[in-house]
């Protein structure tokens, strides 16, 4: 993954929208749930709400980590495409739900860190052996009772959850540009005054040097101003400030695409709808149709 999906993904992850939904899931079900990058060498729920108490105790170890974040990898290849489950060590769950922008994989809804069926005592006995074998130094009264503790899905309410992980991926997907232009830090004058005149001049045949100009910067300076304040390029960002308006327009039935497309600054059909579906997982025509007039 590019650095200018990180850059989507921790936008996403510090929005009030996927704030307020891992909140309210993790309320329902007591679930942990995170969207991780797709290049993530951590432990996804490590310190976060609803962690697993077993898995926090058996994060202490770092050879134990290895063998955690092993898994992620496994459920990283697995679930490119679709929604996915693997099982750790421990025999617990790992579930992800790509999120896609378009044909990029930017990230992974996730939740996990639950047993499928109840767990045996021959079980236990095992993984204890395996954090012996770590050398996790644990109270075993401890590590049993939060073992055992942990939460039982069965086969239907992992089908909702992951369900409602899939609408939400797409959900994301099509806000994605929205939260990225909409990322509220500290920028200086300069770019506020760049932002203003892109805004105005959109749908016009704009250029990384006349935009430089406009606020009295020049051209390489600007460049490395305006990436380092907003985490995207000024191609990028131009095209997002495009998009966001055609979405708009998308909502007025008597504008054909075609006519979107030039009003909103695209001198290419083609060009349009590949950009189009770039930032918002879908094409023109599919996102006016799941429109609320459509």
């Amino acid at each position: 993954m590019n650095s200018n999906g990180k850059s989507v993904v921790d936008a996403l992850s510090n929005s009030k929208v996927f704030q307020d939904y891992a909140r309210a899931l993790g309320d329902m079900t007591g679930l942990p749930v995170v969207l991780r990058p797709v290049e993530s060498w951590q432990l996804p729920y490590h310190g976060r709400r609803n962690e697993n108490p077993y898995c926090a105790l058996i994060a202490q170890k770092s050879s134990a980590c290895a063998a955690c974040l092993q898994t992620q990898q496994r459920l990283t290849e697995a679930a490119t495409r679709e929604a996915h489950t693997v099982y750790c060590n421990s025999g617990m769950a790992e579930t992800a739900v790509p999120v896609r922008l378009g044909e990029q994989l930017v990230g992974f809804l996730q939740t996990g860190q639950v047993f499928r069926k109840r767990p045996s005592a021959a079980q236990f006995e095992r993984v204890l052996r395996q954090a012996t074998a770590w050398g996790l130094t644990v109270d075993r009264e401890q590590l049993r009772k939060a073992y055992f503790n942990t939460r039982v899905l069965t086969a239907k309410e992992l089908e909702a959850i992951v369900k409602l992980l899939t609408v939400f991926s797409q959900h994301l997907a099509i806000v994605s540009n929205q939260v990225v232009m909409r990322q509220e830090h500290p920028e200086p004058p300069m770019i506020a005054r760049a932002k203003e005149f892109i805004g105005e001049h959109q749908a016009e045949d704009l250029s990384l040097g006349e935009v430089a100009k406009a606020v009295n910067t020049s051209t390489f300076y600007f460049c490395k101003v305006f990436k380092k304040s907003t985490g995207i390029n000024f191609t990028d960002y131009v095209s997002r400030v495009r998009i966001e308006k055609a979405k708009n327009l998308a909502l007025n039935p008597n504008l054909r695409i075609s006519e979107i497309a030039f009003e909103v600054g695209f001198q290419s059909l083609t060009h349009f709808n590949r950009v189009f579906k770039k930032i918002t997982g879908l094409a023109p025509t599919e996102y006016r149709a799941q429109l609320p007039m459509g």
